[in-house]
């Protein structure tokens, strides 16, 4: 079993293997933030998982109490979340290590975390966002490809990382449709410098959501996956449910036309993302007719629910094995 694997994220973050349990919203609670930490990568979690914003200071209290390891915590961006600056504060105050930026322009998270030391990686889909973020001081992106849960990218991973590769002197993460420890090895073979893993970590002991959820990871197949505008007006995979395919992918014409307005996108824009994450809400707790369960076309792979800790143990055995067999392979 590797003790450790050496990249220039696990170097920069002081962890032995280049594997983010990625923030998730709903899904990723203390117990999954701190087992991934204590496993040797590096949990996070989105910071509006917990509200009022006393809960959330209470919630990394708690995961402090229970590792001693870097931890993460995804923000949001962009003007809808109100909270972001409390957020970033709160994070700092509790010595968190890494910050994830989504959704928006990270210029003030980079500025405050490098005061505290620590990192921040931003969710990137294209090479025009990566180059950006880098210009800002960003410390390493997350390529998010095709194949992701939630706000999945447009281009396939096999593309995104060599692409993003040629121009960026930063780490990438690669996320998008990793389930596997195969699946590790080729996206450090790309260039990568780790990976984010979701998907895997809904079907664990830790995450706090419905067993019908897990169970529906664990029985899906990529093709179950489709992308819908409906839950936040960005294209987010989920799984097609009944309610899903009788809802349809595509928002409402009037919705469609006032969040492209721009007298209007400002008001529309905070108001489906609002109304999405109230779906996804109820969806994950108490499983409804209603039932909206964001999932990447990784769950093909995930066939059991086991411990975070597991989950690591196994991700990095297939790694291992991947590995040896590429070289084994050879030159002639």
């Amino acid at each position: 079993m590797l003790k450790k694997i050496n990249t220039p994220f696990t170097e920069m973050m002081n962890i032995d293997f280049p594997i983010i349990a990625a923030p998730m919203f709903l899904v990723s609670n203390e117990e999954l933030v701190s087992q991934a930490s204590e496993a040797g990568g590096i949990g996070t979690f989105p910071a509006l998982n917990y509200r009022p914003i006393e809960k959330y200071a209470e919630a990394l209290k708690k995961i402090k109490s229970q590792t001693k390891k870097p931890i993460g915590v995804n923000i949001i961006v962009n003007k809808s979340n109100t909270r972001q600056n409390d957020d970033l504060k709160v994070a700092l105050d509790h010595g968190v290590d890494l910050f994830i930026t989504s959704l928006g322009s990270p210029k003030d998270v980079i500025k405050e975390a490098h005061k505290n030391g620590a990192k921040v990686f931003c969710d990137v889909t294209n090479l025009d966002h990566a180059l950006k973020v880098q210009d800002l001081g960003a410390d390493g992106v997350i390529a998010v490809g095709a194949g992701a849960g939630g706000h999945a990218g447009p281009i396939s991973p096999l593309v995104l990382i060599p692409w993003l590769k040629t121009r960026m002197q930063i780490p990438i993460i690669a996320a998008g449709g990793i389930s596997h420890g195969s699946m590790i090895a080729a996206c450090l073979a790309l260039g990568a410098s780790g990976v984010s893993i979701g998907t895997r970590f809904i079907a664990s002991k830790e995450a706090q959501v419905d067993e019908a959820y897990k169970n529906a990871i664990i029985s899906s197949t990529p093709e179950d996956i489709v992308m819908t505008t409906r839950v936040s007006g960005t294209p987010a995979a989920v799984i097609n449910t009944p309610y899903v395919q009788k809802l349809g992918t595509d928002l409402p014409w009037a919705f469609k036309v006032l969040k492209e307005n721009k007298l209007t996108k400002k008001y529309m824009v905070p108001l489906i993302h609002l109304m999405g994450m109230k779906s996804l809400e109820e969806a994950a707790m108490k499983p409804t007719w209603k039932t909206v369960w964001t999932a990447g076309q990784s769950v093909g792979l995930v066939e059991e629910i086991l411990t975070v800790q597991e989950i690591y143990k196994k991700l990095i055995s297939e790694y291992d094995e991947s590995v040896k067999h590429l070289s084994g392979l050879g030159l002639e």
